[in-house]
């Protein structure tokens, strides 16, 4: 089941009374179109848009179950044509807190006016189906959509009955938006949560928006009827809403877009949301970790009294990495755990029985185990900042993606990430690393926390190449690639998806982009694969033309891994902080051996590059008989650097991109020496 999807519905909310549903509102007349709208060809704000929003809007109603949601769009070129194909996404579950897509309509309006309506029948697309649950979209296109054709369509989505899901506002999307509004109308029925920390009442409702200075956001209450207390209106208005930011190296926008996140709350203040939640989710933790009998005893048998605390944390977490970790193979169904014996995975216990679980199972099982070999653990939930930022405004616990451990030793606290596989021992996987996120403490408690850095020593690839060229140009040799860190996690998780097969499939693809356009590139063998404390050894096999013909002279790329890289930054304007996913070492060496007919003339000269205390870049060649050898090497000490910084930091590259692709000229050595 899709996490997200997961952890959405967990924060819905049950009715604690039966209510009495009234007729669904008759649906919006369509909006007709103004002569400005139907000839526009262009958005001055955003020059060469596909497409942008003409008007969005979004009302829910929570006495209906219902959301209703309306979009024009003004397609402005070929590209933006896409924007007809639509698709909806809907949800059933066994569990109840599911959502149907209902009252599909639209039409395409031409530039002369011509409406084409919409006459089709939806498709049902599955995406994904489990046990107990479905995903699917409905699927549609609008008719004759063309450059300069305006697309209109409303639905509605229609929840269960007993659920009550808040809504949240994303405004900011990847098009222009013109204009914007937005609706909410909520219960003013006393509420129970409905969670895996347990139930409670609710009867308040909190936001935290994320909007620009000149928003509309108002609440106002309508007169009271009776006994009744008045309707609680929520309402959004904006204009010229712009397309969000798509730059390169960018911080994971998504969570920092125009928004307003709504909730119920049983919750006066964030403070207390984070005392008290905090507090539940450590008593769910703890009743899960144990550690029972079982842990116990394996504990036993793994570590010996004379054990340092180091060595027992090794052994500890050398017993996990064996296990099967379901988050990157595939979970086993109810069924087929009956079939085995086996029931509900409800402690540690259950899953050193079963030697496999989930990334955050695994990742509390080594809490546990470190706690039977005596040692002070902790679990810590972190946000995934490959997706998103944690913001401590936001009282959720739905920020919070993924478990790590926290070990103290000798009175310091050292960080572990057992629930990824492969993850080497006292590392954390990057997008883990400079993260906040809620962490135990002793007592009971809990308390923000933010995750150390890794070290760029850490996550090092070096690419070294032995090629030997002759007279026209053509080279073979072999290539290796060394991956530590981040980089050599990544290839070993594209592994447990795939195979052994798929994996060279997509080395050999990697590499061929590296190499010279047309290069034979084939994958020798692949060593330490499953080894995560030992670097990942790739070679290959390689042959084609690498240098390029003047005649009388041949010009040999420098550095053969970098012929076919392209500029990192090629705007001279930025607008968002650039944001690296981790600190990182390139070295580069790359020999070159070359016919006893030819000679070096020329070959990059030795030169160093520093960025302020952050990075540093270094090239540098020599000479020997018949062969020639480039070094390079590139370290990256920091991950974010502000926009003010941006064009130093883009001249830097610039310099070190220059010089990246300097050749090595070499000449015919009689023509040389005549000369």
């Amino acid at each position: 089941m899709n996490c997200t999807l997961r952890r959405t519905l967990a924060s819905c909310l049950s009715f604690l009374c039966l209510v009495v549903l009234a007729p669904r509102a008759r649906a919006d007349q369509w909006t007709a179109p103004t002569p400005e709208e139907l000839s526009m060809a262009s958005q001055a704000q955003v020059p060469g848009a596909a497409a942008v929003y003409l008007f969005k809007e979004e009302v829910t109603d929570d006495k209906l179950h219902m959301w209703s949601k309306y979009v024009r769009l003004k397609v402005l070129t070929e590209a933006g044509k896409e924007f007809a194909n639509v698709e909806l996404k809907q949800y059933s579950s066994s569990e109840h807190g599911g959502y149907t897509v209902s009252d599909i309509a639209g039409r395409t309006i031409h530039p002369d006016g011509t409406i084409i309506p919409f006459t089709g029948k939806p498709f049902d697309k599955l995406i994904e189906k489990g046990q107990g649950f479905k995903e699917q979209a409905k699927v549609f296109t609008l008719p004759d959509v063309e450059v300069g054709s305006i697309i209109e369509y409303r639905y509605q989505l229609r929840y269960d009955d007993m659920y009550f899901i808040a809504p949240d506002w994303y405004v900011q999307s990847d098009l222009f938006t013109r204009k914007a509004h937005y609706v909410w109308r909520p219960t003013n029925k006393t509420l129970v949560t409905s969670d895996d920390q347990g139930g409670q009442l609710t009867s308040g409702i909190a936001w935290m928006p994320i909007l620009p200075k000149d928003a509309d956001f108002k609440q106002t209450r309508m007169p009271a009827t009776g006994q009744d207390e008045g309707q609680l209106v929520m309402e959004l208005n904006m204009h010229d809403v712009p397309a969000a930011p798509n730059e390169e190296y960018m911080p994971p926008i998504q969570s920092l877009t125009y928004r307003v996140l709504f909730y119920y709350t049983p919750y006066r203040s964030g403070e207390e949301f984070w005392k008290n939640e905090g507090k539940r989710w450590a008593k769910n933790r703890e009743k899960f970790i144990g550690p029972g009998s079982q842990v116990k005893g394996a504990v036993a048998e793994l570590v010996t009294a004379g054990d340092t605390p180091e060595q027992k944390l090794r052994k500890i977490y050398a017993a996990v990495m064996t296990l099967d970790n379901t988050s990157y193979d595939r979970a086993r169904s109810a069924a087929e755990e009956k079939s085995q014996g086996l029931g509900e995975v409800k402690t540690t216990d259950d899953v050193w029985a079963r030697k496999r679980g989930g990334d955050d199972q695994i990742a509390e099982l080594f809490v546990a185990m470190a706690r039977a070999a005596g040692l002070k653990a902790y679990v810590m939930a972190v946000t995934d900042r490959d997706h998103n930022l944690f913001l401590p405004a936001y009282n959720s616990l739905s920020q919070l993606d993924d478990d790590i451990a926290i070990v103290n030793i000798d009175g310091k606290d050292q960080f572990f990430d057992p629930g990824q596989r492969y993850c080497p021992y006292g590392q954390l996987a990057w997008k883990h690393t400079l993260v906040q996120g809620l962490r135990e403490v002793d007592g009971g408690g809990t308390m923000f926390a933010t995750t150390p850095p890794e070290s760029y020593k850490d996550q090092r690839i070096d690419r070294i190449a032995d090629l030997t060229l002759d007279e026209h140009g053509e080279a073979t040799g072999s290539v290796t690639m060394k991956y530590q860190g981040a980089p050599a996690l990544r290839w070993r998780q594209t592994f447990l998806r795939g195979d052994e097969t798929s994996l060279k499939r997509d080395l050999q693809t990697s590499m061929e982009r590296l190499m010279p356009t047309g290069m034979d590139v084939k994958v020798a063998s692949i060593q330490q694969l499953q080894e995560y404390e030992q670097p990942l050894e790739v070679h290959f096999e390689v042959k084609g033309q690498i240098a390029s013909s003047t005649g009388k002279r041949l010009l040999v790329p420098a550095d053969i891994f970098e012929v076919n890289a392209k500029p990192t930054f090629p705007h001279e304007k930025r607008e968002l902080p650039v944001y690296f996913d981790y600190t990182s070492s390139t070295l580069d060496a790359v020999r070159v051996h070359y016919p006893a007919s030819m000679a070096v003339e020329s070959a990059p000269a030795t030169q160093q590059l520093p960025y302020q205390k952050t990075a540093m870049y270094t090239l540098q060649s020599e000479t020997a008989q018949n062969a020639v050898t480039v070094r390079r090497s590139f370290l990256m000490g920091d991950i974010v650097f502000p926009k003010e910084e941006y064009p130093d930091l883009r001249a830097f590259y610039t310099k070190m991109e220059t010089k990246d692709q300097e050749p090595v000229v070499l000449k015919i050595a009689t023509q040389a020496a005549s000369q």
